[in-house]
């Protein structure tokens, strides 16, 4: 996808105009990575200059390139664009579909590896190892640059010793089911891996490391967006444990697993780096983006087209489909009373929903959550919701959200089909399917957390 041109959407078109696309497109611009490279580092002469900070590249030896994450490749590309002749060598593992066009791969000194997300698998291993044996050859005078975006944790994946790679796969199917949060899932995945938590840093001493990261994690907790690979990790193995506890999946996982982080809760295993260690006094970490920037540069677009708005929360959390009616609940409210906002109105809020799995269906908490905000939504003259995944995929499918109307109800009824059926096994992706309202963007290669959208005209 071409993030510059306009989003099109024929249903909301028809009603709103291009405006709407125009919107959400502002949304992803102000985000993108190749950009936000570019804006916080520069080359004066022989300085690199970064937050502030200024690299003396005549005295750097070797710099290297190493990264993981769905905005790897166009942060790549912006790092090769600045020291492309200074690189030693680089490689960045981003998500099957987000490595760019061929022609411009050849272009570069950063070699671009593919893997599966969210569940790791082979490459995700070999990444890890690939990138470990070359930061085993850093000197004091080195700098590696790391680059770091949202789907980090499964792309560049190395299990503990005496953990499989498929008990790793189980683990992390059984946290996607289970509702867990982000901060709770990169806990135990810190502590079942060689690279996660601090890990890279150590790995990467004594040199110097330079860290760009692109924020999907609510609120950007460095040791959190990616598992922390280059950041202190304040977490314990004592922590990963309790997380198994609270979702009940001590009798699910494989005894390994278990095994391993009682060990370590015991000593058996070293935790993971803590603050204070001395290799974290030679790296700087720059956030570049966030859902923060997206959600505020389309509240810039929409007033610029025409409609009061409100940046409601880039906080947004909990249960998709409870979310998806809250939401449209205070569509319910601007239509009834006017307020918060009158129309037309925009409100937008960002953040990252969690989907506890009952059922088999298809679907992802984007598409989750607008299937539960159709009943609420229904009737409300000329409005919609739209729910975004920024990077452009939601969940296992091709469809990056979907878009609701206060006619998406009546539309779905004529064709025999109940929301409440389709929530009650997870099947967003086939009720919103026939009608025609998925969202279908392609990759974005950037990734800053989900984004929804109210429209009331």
């Amino acid at each position: 996808m071409d993030y510059r041109r306009p989003l099109t959407y024929s249903l909301i078109n028809a009603a709103w105009g291009a405006g709407v696309g125009r919107i959400l497109s502002a949304a992803l611009e102000a985000v993108d990575p190749y950009a936000a490279v570019l804006s916080r580092l520069k080359v004066d002469g022989e300085s690199l200059i970064a937050g502030g900070q200024v690299y003396d590249l005549e005295s750097v030896g070797d710099v290297y390139v190493v990264g993981a994450g769905k905005a790897g490749e166009r942060m790549s590309r912006a790092i090769n664009s600045l020291l492309g002749g200074r690189l030693r060598t680089g490689l960045v593992v981003v998500k099957d579909g987000h490595e760019g066009p061929p022609e411009l791969q050849s272009q570069s000194n950063i070699e671009i590896l593919t893997a599966r997300h969210p569940v790791p698998d082979k490459r995700s291993v070999s990444a890890a190892q690939r990138i470990r044996a070359m930061l085993q050859d850093t000197q004091p005078e080195d700098l590696v640059i790391c680059l770091i975006s949202g789907g980090g944790s499964a792309l560049l994946t190395d299990p503990a010793p005496g953990v499989s790679l498929r008990e790793m796969q189980s683990l992390t199917e059984a946290l996607l089911a289970s509702g867990a949060n982000i901060n709770e899932i990169n806990i135990l995945r810190k502590h079942l891996d060689q690279v996660k938590g601090g890990n890279i840093a150590r790995l990467a001493a004594p040199a110097r490391m330079l860290t760009l990261i692109l924020s999907d994690v609510v609120g950007s907790p460095l040791d959190v967006i990616a598992s922390g690979p280059t950041v202190p990790d304040p977490s314990t193995y004592a922590d990963a444990i309790e997380i198994l506890q609270r979702y009940d999946l001590e009798h699910v996982i494989p005894p390994s697993i278990s095994r391993h982080l009682e060990q370590g809760r015991q000593g058996s295993y070293p935790e993971t780096p803590k603050p204070g260690e001395p290799f974290f006094n030679h790296i700087q970490n720059i956030v570049i983006g966030s859902n923060q920037q997206a959600a505020e540069a389309a509240i810039i677009q929409a007033q610029s087209e025409g409609y009061y708005t409100l940046l409601l929360t880039t906080f947004l959390q909990g249960e998709a489909r409870q979310a998806g009616r809250v939401l449209a609940a205070i569509a319910r409210q601007i239509n009834t009373s006017g307020q918060p906002i009158p129309r037309p109105a925009c409100v937008i809020t960002g953040g990252e929903t969690t989907v506890t799995l009952r059922g088999d269906g298809l679907g992802g908490r984007n598409q989750e959550l607008a299937l539960g905000a159709v009943e609420e939504m229904d009737g409300i003259p000329a409005a919609a919701l739209v729910s975004l995944a920024s990077d452009g995929g939601d969940g296992p499918t091709d469809a990056a959200g979907a878009v609701v109307t206060g006619e998406t109800l009546s539309r779905a009824r004529a064709l025999d089909m109940r929301p409440a059926d389709f929530l009650a096994r997870n099947d967003a992706y086939h009720f919103f399917e026939p009608l025609g309202d998925l969202l279908r963007t392609g990759p974005t290669r950037t990734n800053v957390n989900d984004l929804t959208f109210l429209f009331l005209n």
